[in-house]
């Protein structure tokens, strides 16, 4: 196997994870299989409990585990499967070394970064690929100089070492800032970058530097110079002009790959990139433009629904639409229904918990069906319909969830009851993959064309099964159950042109070039509006 380690400097945000996605994708073209990882320094053993405003959504494997949001990217440029080996946070770095230690493995050694640390991450190096995998690239999140990911940069230096030259590459990734009073980008935060990289022990054998405005060919001998990098590895990442899936056309044109497989003295022939034009086309000339509200509690901060916008717009490249995707709070929406949701095509709410802007959520589920307007509930979303439906067609007056009110008359949504003494953090989650089993005459049967499928889920409460006989004679349908524990995945409501609650996260199987038949048929049903 060969290994590419992704690292960034000068600040953070610069984009390592897209540039590790779609670097990925290049290789993959050229028929390459490819796996990606990511090592995240912080002490949390994952990201499951932290706050989407702290680090973004939080995304679900098929596994189950609870990973950085950016294995999205990985998942949604590669076609690799991922699994909780693809993520390592310091956290669970030395909860392992600290579980070793106490069952004696270490046989009363002391305990030390090196080798003890760096030992266990070189162990999740060598196990990120999986079978018949040809490269493995491994991002490290954070940037050089962060004393959290020095175990990491020492971790990575020493495995070059261990294994053949010619089968590892560093690739830095690094920011050109355009200084507007001098008129001109400058390199010397890069050269300072690299500089510290080169003081840990690791040289980088691409340089990928972020920038604004096109770089000269001076700067580019500068940079050559002054970093110990080969003119032609010192490669130019501008901004895109429409969307990230441009980013393996324009570092395509780098000639990135082709440095890649002669460094790593593969013979793998070059491909064209049909796939990937085809999906900027279809994002640079729709044919169709909608409009698109995404209610929700996280609204201000834009990767809190990161995988729910991408699959909105893979949604648009099947339909050939333009997709206008509009942020509202759900508290907004409590104050002023008719302004914030009157001029939408269609309306979707993520996931999410806590009480917080329920109500006004509850109000646009209302909106939405008594409008006709497409809607699209995901997880909390579904839950949401469930309870507007109870309370406002089926009679069942302050029904609600016990999430949100422990003594509700009518808990339509609720803890079921083996997983009620499941105290821990988490524990009492349904996580990862489960099997659903569509119901024939349904418009999620229609959308998918299958009648057995399988979700990613990442919730504790569920639709309660003694309260399903009322709500399907007031005129609820199920669209699909989970045969395993016959929990409800699916709710719809047949009167309606398409409304649609799902208990799991589709958005997690989505890719540009292929999107969720969900997302798909709830922006051609948001189109038809529209007309």
């Amino acid at each position: 196997m060969k290994y590419i380690f992704v690292t960034g400097g000068v600040v953070s945000s610069l984009g390592k994870g897209l540039t590790s996605a779609a670097l990925g994708a290049l290789l993959e073209q050229r028929g390459l299989k490819v796996r990606l990882q990511k090592f995240d320094p912080y002490l949390n053993v994952d990201p499951g409990t932290m706050s989407p405003f702290q680090h973004g959504e939080v995304y679900v494997l098929n596994d189950g585990a609870e990973t950085d949001l950016d294995l999205g990217h990985y998942e949604r440029f590669t076609n690799g499967t991922l699994s909780k080996l693809n993520n390592l946070t310091s956290g669970k770095v030395y909860e392992t070394v600290l579980s070793r230690e106490r069952k004696g493995d270490y046989l009363g050694a002391t305990v030390q970064v090196i080798p003890h640390v760096t030992d266990v991450i070189k162990e999740r190096i060598r196990a990120g690929g999986g079978e018949d995998v040809d490269i493995l690239i491994t991002e490290l999140g954070g940037t050089i100089g962060d004393i959290e990911g020095l175990p990491f940069l020492e971790a990575m230096r020493q495995f070059a070492l261990e294994v053949a030259r010619d089968d590892v590459l560093f690739l830095h990734c690094t920011l050109l800032p355009f200084l507007k009073a001098a008129g001109e980008l400058k390199t010397k935060p890069s050269q300072q970058s690299v500089a510290k990289l080169r003081e840990i022990g690791i040289q980088c054998d691409i340089l990928v530097c972020r920038t604004e405005e096109p770089m000269t060919d001076e700067m580019r001998q500068k940079l050559s110079l002054f970093c110990n990098v080969p003119v032609n590895a010192v490669i130019e990442e501008m901004d895109v002009e429409t969307s990230i899936y441009e980013l393996p056309i324009t570092l395509k044109a780098e000639n990135i790959d082709s440095l890649v497989i002669e460094h790593l003295h593969l013979d793998v022939p070059d491909k064209n990139m049909k796939v990937w034009h085809d999906v900027v086309r279809r994002l640079k000339s729709p044919k169709h433009e909608v409009k698109i509200g995404v209610v929700g509690k996280y609204i201000e901060l834009q990767d809190a629904y990161k995988s729910v916008y991408e699959s909105i717009i893979h949604a648009g490249i099947a339909n050939d639409a333009k997709v206008n995707i509009v942020r509202i709070d759900a508290e907004d929406v409590q104050l002023n229904p008719q302004k914030n949701l009157a001029k939408l095509d269609g309306i979707l709410i993520p996931g999410g918990f806590g009480d917080r802007g329920t109500a006004g959520k509850i109000i646009t589920s209302k909106y939405a069906r008594e409008n006709a307007i497409p809607y699209f509930g995901l997880c909390l979303g579904m839950q949401i319909a469930v309870i507007d439906f109870a309370r406002n067609v089926a009679g069942l007056e302050d029904s609600n969830s016990t999430e949100f009110d422990a003594n509700t008359p009518h808990p339509v949504i609720d803890i079921m009851e083996d997983q009620k003494n499941l105290t821990t953090k988490g524990a009492n989650m349904r996580l990862g993959s489960y099997p659903c089993e569509l119901t024939e005459d349904s418009l999620s049967f229609d959308a998918y064309g299958i009648k057995n499928i399988a979700e990613r889920h990442r919730h504790r409460y569920e639709f309660n099964n003694n309260y399903r006989e009322q709500l399907t004679n007031a005129g609820l349908r199920i669209g699909g159950i989970n045969p395993e524990r016959d929990l409800v995945e699916i709710i719809e409501i047949p009167k309606h042109p398409w409304f649609v609650g799902v208990q799991f996260h589709p958005e997690f199987q989505s890719k540009p070039n292929a999107a969720h038949p969900l997302f798909s048929n709830f922006v051609a049903a948001a189109i038809k509006y529209k007309k």
